[in-house]
């Protein structure tokens, strides 16, 4: 099983640490690395499906939760609101949840959409943290990821070497929130919500064998597991260097994919929808 990993971005004085839940996902907890602050540090969840294992991280770390941030409606990243609401009232702690605006997201206090910004809550203040909202549909039809300039939360949306099934959108609808996240600076840190990264490897390699990065990042990846270590977060530049989905203008995976699905592929959109497919059958 994985270890507990924490990141401490450079810019802002924040420590980002997983919380395992279910067989494979992550609860990204962010809270302060301030010594100064108060003794007892607010938090913010990202995507808390399971409530049990946030509250036993909470009462473990002394921590107070503040926030929770939702990127999409289904279950194992919106599970445990109720439960951490009930909590947090409870212990007369105020509490805000934030979600698409186009989603039944449970209690969701703000509804976001593209262009809002997340940067006038206090607790927010006190981590000295904003978030950027951009709309990423094509898993959900109104995922939502939150952004800055050093750290990207992006759900289900984008995963290290592939992407999420398409439950609601369209390839089209995917592939243009792919391209949009690819477009943000290399060097943001892409924390997803799955460890699906040794699985997603393999088909990777399947489309593109001769990309000596991906061969290269497939050891360490085995190594990192065999270790019992996350994945992830990753970058937008390993990303653009290994993954994919967000590498259909290569000449081997448009070729391998023509041959797989047996389709001639004259774009990169088509090519990405075979290559979707291909994963799903994979």
């Amino acid at each position: 099983m994985p270890q507990s990993q924490t990141q401490t971005t450079n810019k802002n004085k924040i420590v980002i640490t997983p919380i395992r839940a279910f067989s494979d996902n992550y609860i990204w907890a962010i809270s302060s690395s301030d010594k100064n602050l108060s003794a007892k540090k607010s938090i913010t969840l990202v995507d808390p499906g399971d409530a049990e294992v946030c509250i036993n991280y909470l009462k473990k770390h002394d921590l107070i939760l503040n926030n929770i941030l939702i990127t999409h409606h289904h279950p194992d990243h919106t599970g445990g609101i109720k439960r951490l609401k009930e909590f947090c009232e409870q212990n007369q702690w105020p509490v805000a949840v934030y979600g698409p605006k186009s989603e039944r997201i449970p209690f969701c206090d703000v509804k976001l959409s593209e262009q809002d910004n997340l940067h006038n809550n206090v607790y927010l203040k006190e981590l000295d943290l904003s978030f950027q909202v951009l709309d990423i549909p094509g898993h959900t039809s109104g995922h939502i990821a939150y952004v800055n300039e050093e750290i990207l939360f992006c759900g289900d949306t984008l995963f290290s070497g592939g992407c999420g099934r398409l439950f609601e959108g369209t390839a089209k609808q995917m592939h243009m929130s792919l391209k949009k996240l690819a477009s943000l600076p290399d060097s943001t840190l892409v924390y997803c919500t799955h460890e699906y990264t040794q699985a997603n490897l393999a088909f990777a390699l399947s489309i593109e064998p001769n990309n000596k990065e991906l061969v290269d990042y497939n050891k360490k990846v085995a190594e990192l597991r065999i270790l019992g270590k996350a994945t992830v977060p990753s970058s937008i530049a390993l990303e653009k260097s290994i993954n994919p989905f967000l590498r259909c203008d290569q000449v081997e995976i448009n070729e391998n994919a023509k041959s797989q699905s047996n389709s001639n592929l004259s774009t990169e959109l088509e090519t990405f929808t075979a290559v979707r497919r291909l994963k799903d059958n994979f």
